[in-house]
């Protein structure tokens, strides 16, 4: 497999919490999609946790992509899912997939992380061998 990108991201969990606290409709829906609102939603220990994590993920994603929010991507292209084993993965759409594509991305491997305050995501994008 041959590495095209790798993205990581640092998010503290106390900014979520204030953004949730302040504006949490506008950030919640401008920034996850409805699948990864429910399942944040559904855990109030952890949610604050999930939402920084799948924050964090998207930020790493941007990385991978080496493009950032600019080229038209828009927060809701990237989902975070769990396969039935719960292994985060990622999904893409829109502008964000037609960039992944056009740099000849097959294959997202992410690892999600929350402890001591932080949550933590790093996105290796893989392409096939040369």
């Amino acid at each position: 497999m041959k590495i095209i990108g790798h993205g990581i991201d640092l998010v503290e969990i106390a900014r979520i919490e204030r953004m949730l606290a302040d504006h949490e409709t506008r950030f919640t829906h401008r920034c996850f999609t409805p699948s990864e609102r429910e399942y944040a939603d559904a855990a109030d220990a952890v949610r604050s946790e999930r939402y920084a994590a799948r924050f964090a993920a998207k930020e790493a994603i941007l990385k991978a992509l080496g493009t950032g929010l600019r080229d038209g991507i828009d927060w809701t292209e990237m989902t975070i899912d769990r396969n039935s084993l719960g292994r985060p993965g990622v999904l893409l759409q829109g502008r964000a997939a037609q960039i992944a594509t056009e740099a000849g991305i097959h294959a997202w491997h992410l690892s999600l992380t929350h402890a001591g305050g932080m949550a933590m995501a790093s996105v290796i994008a893989t392409g096939q061998p040369a």
